[in-house]
């Protein structure tokens, strides 16, 4: 959280000092077209998140992953990445980190008032990485990793422009198309692993911020988003590796399916912006 406490007092720094900036106030201000970039902290939305198991493979995770006295082989769960082999070493937090983004839009003042609305189109990528971790009676850990590779947002904005109309209050939504990163790690070092899904996903993004011109052309600002992701189409199959046929994971169907609890993918941005 460092980072966002940083980048955050910069920019209300930058917005307290502005009104030295801005001698000849243009009445025109938020409306036409625009680049901006945005930099922040992105923080993974998950929490009390497992592992969930297919070890019939019919498509629905509804299954316990079982020894051959029928014994639970996964005995508990963490949100985050394992410390080691067994429950007692516990989990280390998802990994917050930076964002970035660029964009274009065009702003436009509805009947020459303060009511401010817009349209833009925005890339983004991030290095924040979700976990998800199971682990299992062998002991041993299971440990599913995502992060957003990169993402292309369309999105609304509809603010308010008071008084000379140097500074804007939006909220903002809108859809966006994302690409993901995945990862697997295990200390299970006997079955097989693989990654499987479509990393393309669409989602939707909801938020808000303030914006102020310190100049007739730049504008600093203060930003939130949250984005969700559709992430239902990936798993991780389990295969027989060298393990022997009494290996849990074969029982049932010869390989088991294993995914996140949370088909969602979703990230709380915190970001401060720099306007053209």
């Amino acid at each position: 959280m460092n980072k966002a406490i940083l980048l955050a007092a910069g920019a209300v720094v930058a917005l307290g000092s502005a009104p030295a900036f801005a001698q000849d106030a243009d009445p025109d201000y938020f409306n036409g077209v625009y680049v901006s970039g945005a930099v922040g902290l992105d923080a993974p939305a998950s929490g009390g998140d497992g592992l969930v198991f297919d070890t019939d493979r019919d498509g629905a995770f509804d299954n316990n992953v079982r020894t051959v006295t029928g014994a639970n082989a996964f005995p508990g769960f963490c949100d985050g990445i394992a410390l080691g082999a067994t429950i007692a070493e516990g989990c280390a937090d998802d990994d917050e980190d930076i964002g970035y983004a660029v964009r274009i839009g065009v702003d436009r003042r509805l009947g020459g008032g303060p009511i401010v609305g817009g349209l833009l189109v925005e890339g983004s990528k991030s290095d924040a990485t979700e976990f998800t971790n199971g682990f299992s009676s062998t002991p041993a850990s299971y440990t599913v990793a995502r992060q957003l590779d990169y993402a292309i947002s369309g999105r609304g904005r509809l603010g308010i422009s008071p008084g000379d109309g140097r500074g804007l209050f939006y909220v903002t939504g809108g859809i966006s198309y994302g690409n993901i990163d995945r990862d697997f790690i295990t200390t299970n070092g006997v079955n097989s692993f693989t990654i499987q899904g479509d990393d393309d996903v669409w989602g939707a993004q909801l938020g808000g911020g303030a914006e102020l011109m310190v100049t007739r052309n730049i504008s600093l600002g203060l930003e939130y988003l949250y984005s969700t992701y559709d992430d239902d189409d990936s798993s991780v199959a389990v295969g027989p590796g060298t393990a022997g046929a009494t290996n849990p994971f074969l029982l049932v169907s010869g390989g088991t399916d294993l995914r996140s609890s949370s088909t969602d993918f979703d990230i709380h941005s915190f970001r401060a912006t720099l306007g053209f």
